[in-house]
């Protein structure tokens, strides 16, 4: 083998090495968001996994996390993409709107465990298809699925 050859495949495996990193990096923090918001809410024992409660708790949660440790407008980028922000049906509504709030309590948060108070705080509060911006909403029990996603 030349020493070319033997430059060109410690080229190429040092270009694996940054993906691989890059990659690994990048889906840490997913899974951290995802570990956290999931911990809390199978604590949380809330009904309608799907469209229900639960289902606005998790939302609400992980957009808190999320602008907690990043900012808003990664919420709102997310929300924009993965909920067509809000447009199409009444849980893609149901959720951009939770996304919203759990984002502005993440962001306004003075701590990990103030931030997480005030999202179970605001689902307590919460009721269905509510409209104000500062009230967590679900929609009615009867469209409600036992899911975790």
């Amino acid at each position: 083998m030349s020493a070319a050859s033997a430059a060109d495949g410690r080229t190429r495996r040092r270009r694996w090495r940054r993906w691989a990193v890059a990659l690994l990096v990048l889906g840490a923090y997913p899974a951290f968001v995802l570990a956290a918001t999931y911990t809390q809410f199978f604590q949380a024992d809330l009904p309608g996994g799907r469209n229900g409660p639960a289902d606005a708790y998790r939302h609400s949660l992980a957009s808190a996390i999320v602008a907690y440790t990043t900012s808003p407008r990664c919420v709102e980028w997310v929300t924009a993409v993965m909920e067509r922000g809000g447009q199409g049906n009444s849980a893609r509504a149901m959720d951009a709107h939770n996304n919203l709030l759990g984002a502005r309590i993440g962001a306004n948060a003075a701590s990990w465990s103030d931030m997480q108070a005030a999202i179970r705080d605001a689902v307590r509060h919460g009721a269905v298809d509510a409209t104000d911006p500062d009230r967590i909403t679900w929609l009615p029990p009867s469209r409600w699925q036992n899911r975790l996603y």
